[in-house]
């Protein structure tokens, strides 16, 4: 025995435990009935058709997305239809009768009548395998089933996704309606000991499982005090109804992101003093995260202050392949082990840990892998623990043999048993399908594959052949260079900051206060590396706190302005004659110092930009991305390149145009302004860099970079100003060779006139790069999944107030699906918490001025003589405290009118009903605009359609519309979004230069050099 934490424990010997955990494992293995269904049953059915699957990815894959699609396709020609796409797309794995079949599917008529209701039983009955009940009262039946077979129950109650309040509200009721319904009947029949005591006393016989994020549509661990204080106020009247009853509570634990927050409220509401000495509730943690280990040891030092026990359900997780692909794409380190065996071998250290603690921590093992559970019988019984110390959980429908196999041996089990309406329980038969056919499942292996049982109970930490994952390590897909080769300087996008993390949040808060007390400086204009003085200045607001001035910004005059362009334009042949490599290093010196300080830009953009902490984040890992994106696309543009022959060489080569003059919106106020400037830097341009006039403060920051890293006096001029008064003398002046511009289509069309001119002294033509903006549609096809259909919509409309160019103002949505994604998005919309930006939780803060949103609101006005408002916000307190604009919705608007057709900028969402997906199309490329759009659908076909048809220089299939990462997509439009290449990608910087061909005869009297190397670019050579 030794003493840990003041516990005593006894220490078991690995050899006996093997030797144990085999023998247990093969008693298992004895007592198992490994004999299918009856022949020719549904159940046989069943098995036959998840054996077929089984045999070919691709076919599992389509059939598992047909089912999850099935109940939102309405009518037997769209089920045949989907039927088809789904398995042609597999066509090549079916076999011989398979491709037959599909040739014949009826489209119409009785036979796909017939058709589409033989898909809907079937998969009605799969779901009825894993689905206990679609109301309570098939759930009690369910549940009386099952303690006759001495099985205990944990009932989850199925349904869609939270994502407004409405729902929220609906399902605590559901929970309480649960508690309440179930314990009426249960707590009234017979005791059966085995599953109704333990060593303790009486059990409580009914046990409900909860999600929290099933109680708060805005469940955010950016906001973890705000999050816990709603979710605690909707969870204590279910802890009561269940305290009260004598019921069981166990919180759920969800994907990673959630963790943290879980955990917290868990312990929060537990620790409250009418729930401290409640020992019936416990929450489920997950073996195959990294850091389990250490939150299991949390948890029971935190149980053993509290004073009271808690039930820890033990789980691998389920969500592995959703959280490798999510690290991946956000460049995160990935939270799960990434082998099986690594997850086995976790899941046995934690079952000891939990046997060890079991008087604080009482531990369920939910699991189907008999090594695993034989693991924690042997582990129980050499820790002299009595059955009844624990139990072992498994999922309703899954491994039955099993489970009448643990009983026989004594043991007590309980059952998680999910209710709901089956059609919307899809999602949920879809996961125990995957579960049930992945490559690396034991269900699989012991009943389906017949691996031998040696193989199966081997021990996870000494096994050697270890098979692949049932999906591959998911690494980040880093961006290929213009050869496809992946190299050492190969770009990555800049991660974003992980604000589930307590640190991340701690560094926000404090670069935020760090921030407030440099509010109200001046910042003067810089020319040829000097601050100017300037005759008058302009204050900057806060929008979320309109009387905190966030600085003043000197207001550059004319005459600085041609200040600023001769300084550039005299310091352009030195930094034109800088080698490439050189001009690279500085914009990756400035993505490092970017890095340093991205906390303290953040926090800048939250006070002069009103952006919400995860936008501010995102600007600044952008404006990173854009330097070191465009450093190593020049290093590459710069490389020696030219068709050379003997006694000729030939030489392609590339030079800067001069001076740029860079004028920079306020949405993104440092990624933008940053993107062209570096663009036109690395080049071998000198810049004038003119922010946009709410935005001043922020573009010193970013000079200040420029000056900590050493750049060159002239290369770069800070000028902020009003664009009215200094913008003709910076565009018209014939020192200008280009124009870099991001805004309003009026002013950049008022550029194209001005740029086009060519005025005296001026010896060369004006380049003009522009991004107008966009009036950027979402089509909702009569498929899409409902859940991320809304969902998506809401942050593309109002995620930064609309007040992003790639924004979605038009939702164009098929009739069929028209009226319920109304009015969830309805319920969505006014579900978002409007708040000052600072506020973490906030979702929807102010406009960017009281210009803004008086402009917003006269749109609005016209919104409502032109269509129905179907969603006004209400501001409450904050109309008067900031420049606030709440998210407005309009329903039945024409294709036609001002608000369908003008780009607004601002929280303000037009929906649209079409008839089919050729009106849609027709609605969605009727406007000037051809800048984003996007699609949610599940129908492949109409997938590729839109692909071709939907007219639009960024188009996203199924996710929101904004959001463009560097390097992986591109961004910007045509029509009149714009012209000129898309900003972050690979040919970007070729509008900063113009091209060179040089070719010198080298052969002199007959003879040329044997060997002669390209000629690389003009002074591009490193030490030339």
């Amino acid at each position: 025995m030794s003493v840990e934490n003041g516990v005593a424990v006894k220490r078991i010997a690995e050899v006996e435990l093997e030797r144990l955990t085999r023998a247990y494992g093969e008693e298992l293995f004895a007592r198992v009935d490994r004999r299918g269904p009856i022949l020719l049953t549904p159940r046989w059915w069943d098995e036959l058709l998840m054996g077929w699957t089984m045999g070919d990815e691709a076919v599992k894959v389509q059939l598992f997305r047909f089912i999850d699609a099935l109940p939102l396709l309405n009518g037997p020609e769209t089920v045949t239809r989907h039927l088809r796409e789904y398995f042609e797309e597999a066509r090549e794995a079916l076999p011989g009768w398979a491709h037959l079949g599909l040739r014949w599917l009826p489209e119409k008529g009785l036979p796909a009548r017939l058709l589409a209701r033989a898909a809907r039983s079937n998969a009605q009955r799969l779901a009825r395998r894993f689905i206990a009940g679609s109301n309570l009262e098939e759930a009690l039946r369910t549940v009386a089933e099952l303690r006759r077979k001495q099985l205990a129950f944990t009932v989850d109650l199925l349904g869609e996704a939270t994502i407004t309040e409405a729902e929220a509200v609906r399902c605590q009721e559901a929970y309480l309606h649960l508690v309440e319904g179930l314990s009426r009947t249960v707590n009234a029949w017979p005791a059966i000991p085995r599953i109704d005591r333990d060593g303790r006393g009486p059990l409580p016989r009914v046990n409900v499982s909860i999600k929290l994020s099933a109680l708060y549509s805005q469940f955010d661990p950016i906001d973890p005090a705000g999050t816990s204080s709603i979710v605690r106020g909707r969870l204590r009247p279910i802890l009561r109804a269940a305290r009260r009853q004598g019921a069981f509570v166990n919180i759920d634990m969800e994907q990673h992101s959630y963790k943290d927050l879980t955990l917290r409220i868990f312990k929060e509401i537990l620790e409250e003093p009418e729930f401290r000495d409640w020992p019936d509730a416990g929450i489920a943690l997950q073996a195959y995260l990294r850091c389990c280990e250490e939150d299991v040891r949390e948890l029971a030092d935190w149980a053993r202050r509290r004073g009271t026990p808690v039930w820890v359900r033990l789980i691998k997780g389920a969500y592995w392949d959703y959280e490798t692909v999510i690290a991946a794409q956000e460049g995160w380190p990935s939270p799960v082990f990434e082998k099986k065996w690594q997850t086995d071998a976790a899941y046995e250290r934690l079952t000891l840990f939990l046997l060890e603690n079991h008087a604080v921590l009482r531990p369920a093992f939910g699991s189907h892998n008999i090594r695993s559970l034989a693991h924690a019988m042997a582990a129980a019984q050499l820790l002299d623990l009595p059955e009844s110390a624990y139990e072992i959980q498994m999922l309703y429908g899954m491994a039955d043999p099993v489970k009448d196999a643990l009983v026989s041996l004594k043991q007590r089990v309980r059952v998680y048993t999910p209710y709901g309406r089956l059609l919307p329980g899809m999602a949920y038969l879809v996961r125990r399908l995957l579960e049930n056919t992945a490559n690396e499942s034991f269900l699989r292996a012991s009943f389906t594959e017949h691996v031998a049982e040696e193989e199966l109970l081997m021990n996870p930490n000494l096994s050697v052949a270890r098979r692949p994952l049932s999906v591959g390590q998911v690494s980040r897909d880093p961006v290929p260079t213009d050869n496809g080769q992946l190299t050492a300087d190969t770009f990555h996008n800049e991660p974003l900051t992980d604000f589930r993390r307590d640190e991340s949040r701690r560094a926000m808060q404090g670069a935020l206060a760090d921030v407030k007390k440099q509010l109200g400086q001046k910042y003067p204009p810089l020319i040829g590396g000097e601050q100017v003085a300037a005759i008058a200045t302009m204050a900057s607001l806060n929008p979320s706190h309109i009387r905190e001035e966030v600085g003043e910004c000197g207001r550059a005059t004319v005459e600085q302005a041609g200040a600023a362009l001769a300084a550039a334009a005299a310091a352009f042949p030195g930094w034109r004659a800088t080698p490439a490599d050189w001009r690279a290093d500085f914009l990756v010196k400035a993505a490092g110092v970017m890095r340093r300080r991205r906390f303290e830009l953040a926090a800048w953009q939250v006070y002069e930009c009103a952006k919400p902490w995860r936008e501010a984040d995102a600007d600044v890992a952008e404006a990173i991305d854009f330097c070191e994106f465009y450093a190593r696309a020049m290093r590459r543009l710069s490389k020696p390149r030219g068709v050379s022959l003997p006694g000729e060489d030939n030489a392609f080569v590339y030079e800067p145009r001069g001076v740029a003059v860079v004028i920079a919106p306020w949405n993104f106020p440092l990624a933008i302004l940053c993107g062209m400037t570096t663009a036109a830097l690395v080049t071998g341009n000198t810049v004038v860099m003119k922010p946009a006039e709410q935005s001043s403060v922020i573009g010193a920051k970013f000079m200040e970079i420029f000056t900590e890293i050493g750049l060159p006096p002239g290369v770069v001029n800070y000028l902020p100003g009003v664009g009215e008064e200094i913008g003709p003398a910076l565009v018209e002046d014939p020192r200008t060779a280009l124009v870099a511009f991001t805004g309003s289509r009026g002013v950049g069309m008022l550029l194209a006139k001005q740029t086009a001119q060519v005025v005296s002294g001026q010896d060369h033509f004006k380049k003009l790069i522009a991004e107008l903006g966009g009036k950027n549609a979402i089509i909702i096809d009569d498929d899409a999944d409902l859940d991320e259909a809304v969902s998506g919509v809401v942050a593309s409309a109002f995620g930064y107030q609309g007040q992003k160019c790639s924004a979605c103002s038009r939702a164009i949505v098929l009739e069929p699906l028209h009226d319920v994604f109304l009015e969830r998005l309805i319920a969505a919309t006014r579900s978002l918490k409007i708040a000052p930006a600072e506020d973490p939780g906030c979702k929807v803060g102010p406009v960017i001025d009281e210009e803004a949103r008086r402009r917003i609101l006269g749109y609005i006005d016209r919104g409502k003589q032109e269509a129905r408002l179907a969603y006004a916000g209400d501001l409450v307190f904050l109309m008067n405290e900031g420049f606030y604009v709440a998210p407005h919705v309009f329903a039945d608007v024409p294709p036609t009118a001002a608000i369908a057709q003008e780009e607004i900028f601002g929280p303000v969402l037009a929906v649209l009903k079409v008839k089919n997906l050729d009106e849609a199309l027709r609605v969605a490329n009727g406007t000037p605009y051809a800048l984003t759009g996007g699609l949610y659908s599940r129908s492949p076909e109409h997938i590729e359609r839109v692909k071709r048809e939907f007219r639009v220089g960024n188009l996203y299939i199924n996710r929101k519309i904004t959001g463009a990462l560097v390097g992986r997509q591109p961004f910007g439009g045509f029509k009149l979004s714009g012209f000129g290449t898309q900003a972050g990608g690979a040919d970007y910087l070729l509008q900063f230069v113009v091209p060179r061909t040089i070719t010198e005869n080298t052969m002199r009297r007959g003879i040329a050099p044997t060997s002669q190397p390209t000629l690389g670019q003009l002074g591009h050579t490193r030490g030339e």
